[in-house]
């Protein structure tokens, strides 16, 4: 075990290695180029096209169920520990970077909806699209496609299911003393309740979930940050000056040099977010829609409020407190930070907050998985998929989080691959789109 283990994260750190995360980055910002800086242009328009209803255009679920199914998938522990961990190791800055990553990812993220729209395809049981059929049918390499969805297929159970259980599991044994088998046991039971459904059952669940659980993490947030407002420019000061700036290491915080801040910044919020995994357009596709813009323009506000939004209150929360300053692990920090303002009933929050969002990823990346493995080996593969899904939630709960971490980083990044691929080539397609809708 300990040779897979030290194989996982030494693989994981070439993958996430620099070359990574220029070809993200630079991919964000060569779509921003050519789109003429749509993600700034365009928001308010997009925010206005989740509640626009197509009743009569072909595909499974609503703009907004769409939108609360990507939302569920991406707003998970990425938002608590994720941040938390991007700051215990790369400081203050990461949270800079990490921002940087919600910019450049909006303009990915629509490019990536667009493809997924306008090359999917009428299944037996609904829609299907994503990655695999735009790098098959529009770029022309189904191998590649092939292999996205193989790489889609593994990840589900890293990003999309041990990390999540793991990370609720950690919290509440820590705030609740509950053991971990038994918090993964709960875990499992919920998700097979949720997955059985399809996408309209798990569409209904993630429309009525997902906002509340956003509203009220994010209302918790300001609430600290009310009583700690005098804290918060100098919060935005350190971001701002130790994204190029090394930090000396001071009381428990170890120090950061800018490479550091730069890799967990980008790594996190890409974990976060998923703009580029190609994750996300899986569920743009089953949207009711005529025009393949209009669901991508309510697609691109999901890095919008995962990173912009819901990962920001986490690092302000953490930046104006003093526990990251004291060494605490990664895993509870968040949650540290939060009692530091709110006694227990702040940690209390953070705990069910983990839980909440680690559930709605589950669910939302159980959909992903299935119809990777629907592409991989036909619809007759998913329900022994759901069952082997189902049951690995309970071992995340209870394996190391190291290990979990590093796997999912190693799956996301094998899945970025081919994406940025088929972004990349099929760009020209994107920017035709955008253009015939927006008249340019």
């Amino acid at each position: 075990m300990n040779f897979i283990e030290v194989l996982i994260a030494t693989l994981s750190g070439w993958v996430w290695g620099p070359p990574m995360l220029v070809l993200l980055v630079g991919t964000g910002l060569y779509l921003t180029v050519i789109l003429r800086g749509l993600q700034f242009r365009a928001l308010p328009h997009a925010l206005r096209l989740i509640w626009h209803k197509e009743l009569s255009s072909e595909g499974d679920i609503s703009h907004f169920a769409a939108l609360m199914t990507a939302l569920a998938a991406t707003v998970g522990i990425g938002n608590i520990v994720g941040v938390a961990t991007a700051i215990s190791l790369g400081g203050p800055g990461a949270v800079f970077w990490m921002w940087m990553t919600g910019f450049v990812g909006m303009a990915t993220k629509y490019a990536e909806a667009v493809l997924a729209v306008k090359y999917r395809e009428k299944g037996e049981h609904g829609m299907r699209g994503g990655p695999m059929y735009y790098l098959a049918k529009g770029a022309g390499l189904p191998k590649l496609g092939w292999l996205f969805a193989l790489f889609t297929a593994l990840a589900t159970f890293g990003i999309g299911n041990m990390t999540q259980a793991n990370a609720v599991a950690t919290i509440f044994q820590s705030t609740f003393h509950v053991e971990p088998w038994l918090t993964g046991t709960i875990l499992m039971l919920l998700t097979g309740l949720v997955i059985l459904g399809g996408i309209k059952s798990i569409a209904r669940f993630t429309s009525f979930l997902v906002p509340f659980m956003i509203v009220g993490y994010t209302g918790a947030s300001l609430l600290v940050l009310a009583i700690n407002a005098g804290e918060i420019p100098h919060a935005l000061a350190l971001i701002f000056y130790h994204a190029f700036t090394p930090m000396a290491a001071t009381g428990g915080f170890a120090g950061s040099v800018v490479a550091a801040s730069m890799r967990y910044g980008i790594a996190r919020g890409v974990f976060s977010n998923e703009s580029g995994l190609g994750s996300a357009p899986i569920a743009a596709a089953a949207a009711r829609t005529r025009d393949p813009v209009k669901q991508a323009l309510v697609s691109m506000t999901q890095t919008f409020i995962d990173t912009l939004v819901v990962c920001t209150m986490t690092a302000m929360v953490i930046l104006t407190s003093h526990a990251w300053l004291e060494g605490v692990a990664p895993g509870q920090l968040t949650s540290a930070s939060f009692g530091e303002t709110l006694g227990q009933s702040g940690v209390v929050i953070v705990a069910v907050a983990t839980a909440l969002f680690a559930y709605s990823t589950l669910i939302g990346w159980n959909y992903y998985g299935e119809k990777a493995i629907e592409y991989l080996a036909g619809r007759g593969a998913i329900a022994p998929y759901r069952v082997v899904f189902v049951a690995v939630v309970i071992v995340g709960a209870m394996m190391k989080l190291e290990f979990v971490w590093n796997f999912s980083d190693l799956m996301n990044g094998m899945m970025a691959i081919p994406n940025i691929i088929g972004l990349l080539l099929l760009s020209k397609v994107v920017k035709e789109e955008t253009g015939r809708y927006f008249k340019w």
